[in-house]
């Protein structure tokens, strides 16, 4: 199982508490999987356009087997789900079908989303945001927060959800076909494990040759960091990061005399490179059709909440 991980101060900075009032709005049936419920619009409207065209199931109604039993896990309200589902259909699914093609998504895209309401906190002040199970499944945390992260703009929607999926689905291309031996040696012996969210590495990390502080964990998850934040975010905010990370960062590493700009850049080779000789991709084809998607959602031009036929 791999996880993608980030702090718990930024999401706290962001709101509180959370709840979801559309729920009741919606409708007041159960969404606790129980035996012989009805097919409601949704579940038609899932089963036209994620089973039938891409074998894909996507799971809101809460399932205790399905969830992980080492976090308390709250179910994920309807219009959160029906939200999201719209989301990563336009957002995610819909984007490799235009960079690759409908059957590359088919294949190799997630067989199984299952949306769980709040995030899987952990003792270490950090959260769970999703996990990729066997090259399957993914768990999407935290659907119960999706109004008031969607209110904060993109940047925080890819931060706690969009990013995750292109996270996860990088780790299941890698199970599939393995990125080369040579990236996990450009950072040397700077993974520092799980004390990436403590100082100095939660803040040195640009410089340290890593795209995310996340990144540090270990080289897994420094590839996933890689693809998922170069495809969702432009260019002008990458030279910004490239800009910052432009220095020679203080230590004893074998790494120490290259700048984290050089680093971030070497990696970002290898992982275009393991895109295009492994599936024919263009990862810059792919930040190409996020970016225009992205701006759709932002400019309204997606309604989220259909479930039309």
């Amino acid at each position: 199982m791999k996880h993608y991980i980030i702090s718990t101060l930024s999401l706290l900075a962001l709101f509180s508490f959370s709840a979801c009032d559309d729920d009741n709005a919606i409708q007041s049936e159960s969404i606790i999987t129980v035996d012989g419920y009805t097919q409601n619009a949704f579940d038609k409207w899932l089963e036209k356009n994620y089973v039938l065209p891409y074998n894909i199931e996507f799971k809101y109604r809460y399932e205790e087997i399905e969830a992980d039993y080492n976090h308390y896990t709250v179910p994920a309200g309807l219009y959160s789900s029906i939200k999201m589902a719209n989301l990563i259909k336009y957002l995610c699914i819909e984007t490799y079908n235009e960079v690759a093609n409908v059957e590359f998504t088919r294949s190799y895209f997630p067989k199984e989303f299952f949306m769980i309401g709040e995030f899987e906190y952990q003792n270490n002040g950090t959260m769970v945001l999703g996990t990729a199970e066997g090259g399957r499944k993914i768990i999407m945390a935290g659907l119960n927060n999706l109004d008031y992260i969607m209110e904060s703009g993109m940047d925080d929607l890819n931060e706690y959800y969009i990013k995750t999926i292109h996270h996860e689905f990088t780790h299941i291309m890698n199970q599939v076909v393995s990125y080369p031996t040579d990236f996990q040696n450009i950072n040397g012996d700077r993974f520092v494990n799980d004390s990436w969210n403590n100082p100095p590495y939660k803040s040195d990390y640009l410089k340290r040759g890593f795209i995310t502080s996340y990144a540090q964990k270990e080289h897994r998850e420094d590839f996933a960091e890689m693809l998922s934040v170069y495809v969702t975010h432009d260019s002008v905010w990458w030279e910004k990061q490239m800009v910052e990370a432009d220095e020679k960062y203080a230590d004893n590493s074998k790494v120490k005399d290259m700048t984290g700009r050089e680093l971030i850049e070497m990696k970002l080779k290898i992982v275009r490179e393991y895109l295009l000789e492994s599936f024919n991709i263009d990862i810059d084809d792919i930040r190409r059709s996020v970016m225009r998607r992205q701006e759709d959602v932002e400019n309204g031009l997606v309604n989220l909440t259909n479930i039309d036929l």
